[in-house]
């Protein structure tokens, strides 16, 4: 496969390489540190409630799907179902932030803060930078509704499935692994 064989341009799939980077360094920091701590990682994280993770993982793969389709939609001639589309993407990363936001409240309440113990420093690192790029995409995604042209649509939705990805790599290094 050659660059040109890449949907979008050259510079979008360079940032999410970058963010995606970023990401891994992240985690795999946070890996290594639990290796060297397993049992306070795992103490650490069954303080946190995985229904809430759960949810935000069915919300952001929905929102994915709404998304692509959007893609399909804007490519296809279909500008009204393309902004509706994304829309809904949209809609599902606020959805996102909000069930975030009351999982941090929760956790700050019960006394998890960033200085508790180094899982909760990765914790609140990767999944706050998470949640400023589902900002970003939100972002992305009202302004990519408001033409619905089809190479715009592509490149939001092409940042939409990053994050989507980032997600699902971030989700095990917190919930899952310990």
């Amino acid at each position: 496969m050659k660059v040109d064989d890449l949907p979008g341009e050259l510079i979008l799939w360079i940032l999410i390489a970058s963010e995606l980077a970023v990401f891994m360094a992240g985690v795999s920091v946070m890996v290594v540190l639990g290796l060297m701590d397993p049992e306070g990682f795992a103490q650490a994280q069954a303080q946190l409630d995985g229904r809430a993770a759960a949810l935000n993982t069915v919300v952001l793969v929905t929102s994915g799907l709404f998304a692509a389709r959007a893609e399909r939609a804007a490519f296809a001639g279909q500008a009204a179902k393309a902004r509706r589309g994304l829309l809904l993407a949209a809609l599902g990363g606020v959805i996102f932030l909000i069930v975030k936001g009351v999982e941090y409240a929760r956790d700050i309440q019960a006394g998890i803060g960033i200085e508790s113990h180094p899982f909760f420093t990765f914790y609140y690192l990767l999944s706050g930078f998470h949640a400023a790029h589902v900002v970003a995409g939100v972002v992305v995604l009202l302004l990519v509704a408001c033409r619905a042209q089809p190479e715009p649509v592509q490149a939001g939705a092409m940042f939409w499935h990053m994050v989507d990805l980032v997600w699902v790599l971030i989700l095990p290094a917190i919930w899952l692994i310990w």
